[in-house]
C-alpha cells in the first residue's frame, strides 16, 4: 500500500529539493507556458521588489532550485511548490524552468504547499490560519487529524484559528505586519470586536509592546464586565520637559552628564557614567552621604 508522505512530522517531511511524493526524480526542462498555479496556495502576498531582485539573479544564473509540479493533463502541469520562482522565471523572460513531476491529489496539493511555506516562513499568520481553516473544512478534518497530518501541535493550530475572530482590520495588520502574532493574541483577550479595534489603534498610534496590550486588554475586558466599576485612572506620566529637568538636576548633583532612558509603561533606568576612578569616588561618595 502506498504510504502517506504526509503523516509524517514537519521536519521529515520535506526536502526543499524534492518532496516526498511519488514520481519520477528526474529533473525536467518544462515550457513556462505550460504551468499553472496551485489556486489553493496560502501564499496570497508576494512581494514585488523581492520578485523583481530575484528575476534578476534568475536571468544571470537561472533557477538554482527546481520547481515541483503535478500532472494537470495533457501538456499541463500545475505548482506544488515554487509559485515565487514561477512568477520571477516569467519576469526574467525564461521559456522554460527546471521541475520535478510528482504525483499528488488536491488535499495532499494544499498540504504540501502549506508545509514548504511554513518550513520557509513564507507565509504571514492570517495566510496560515485561512489555510488551516479550508483544510479543516474541505476535507472534513478535525484540528486533532490536522495536527497529525501537518505535525503541529492542536494548541498551535487552534490558536492560528482564533486569529479569524479578530475584526477584519486587525486581520489586514497582523497580515501586513503592522502588528504580530502577540499583539493578536493579546486583543483576542477582550471579547466585544468594538473594543478589539480600539485597542488595535491605540496599540499603533502608541507604538505598544505585546505585554502593555496584555495588561490593557486585562482592564478593557474588566470595564466590559463591570461597566458601573469606576475605571482605574492612568499613572501621571512625566513629560520630555520633565525627565531634562531631572536629568539636568542629577547631573549637577553628581558632577557627571547622567543619563535617563523611559518606555511607554514609564519603566526606565538612570545610568551615571564616569571617566576615571576619582569620578567613581566622587558618585560613591554622594551616595554614602544620602544614606546618612
Amino acid at each position: 500500500m502506498k504510504r502517506n508522505a504526509l503523516g509524517r512530522g514537519l521536519d521529515s517531511l520535506i526536502s526543499m529539493d524534492d518532496i516526498q511524493t511519488s514520481g519520477s526524480s528526474a529533473i525536467n526542462e518544462i515550457p513556462i507556458e505550460q504551468i499553472s498555479p496551485n489556486p489553493d496556495q496560502p501564499r496570497r502576498n508576494f512581494d514585488e521588489t523581492s520578485l523583481e531582485e530575484l528575476a534578476t539573479s534568475i536571468r544571470e544564473l537561472g533557477i538554482i532550485q527546481p520547481l515541483t509540479l503535478r500532472s494537470a493533463g495533457p501538456d499541463a502541469y500545475q505548482i506544488i511548490s515554487g509559485e515565487r520562482r514561477y512568477r520571477a522565471a516569467k519576469l526574467a523572460g525564461l521559456e522554460t524552468v527546471p521541475a520535478y513531476i510528482r504525483t499528488a491529489n488536491d488535499s495532499e496539493l494544499t498540504e504540501m504547499a502549506l508545509i514548504e511555506n511554513i518550513q520557509r516562513e513564507d507565509l504571514n499568520a492570517i495566510e496560515i490560519a485561512l489555510t488551516f481553516k479550508k483544510l479543516i473544512d474541505q476535507y472534513k478534518l478535525t484540528q486533532d487529524r490536522l495536527s497529525e497530518r501537518i505535525g503541529k501541535k492542536r494548541s498551535t493550530i487552534a490558536n492560528f484559528l482564533r486569529l479569524l475572530k479578530l475584526p477584519a482590520e486587525v486581520q489586514l495588520g497582523l497580515r501586513d505586519k503592522h502588528i504580530d502574532m502577540g499583539h493578536a493574541r493579546a486583543l483576542l483577550a477582550v471579547d466585544k470586536p468594538t473594543l478589539q479595534l480600539k485597542l488595535y489603534n491605540e496599540t499603533l498610534k502608541k507604538g505598544l509592546s505585546v505585554r502593555q496590550v496584555e495588561s490593557l486588554a486585562k482592564q478593557y475586558q474588566q470595564q466590559a464586565e463591570n461597566p458601573d466599576a469606576p475605571q482605574q485612572q492612568p499613572p501621571k506620566r512625566l513629560n520630555n520637559k520633565d525627565y531634562e529637568v531631572l536629568k539636568k538636576h542629577l547631573s549637577t548633583s553628581f558632577g557627571v552628564p547622567v543619563k535617563m532612558t523611559c518606555d511607554l509603561s514609564g519603566k526606565g533606568k538612570i545610568t551615571f557614567p564616569f571617566k576615571n576612578e576619582e569620578e567613581l569616588e566622587k558618585i560613591i561618595t554622594i551616595f554614602d552621604k544620602l544614606k546618612e
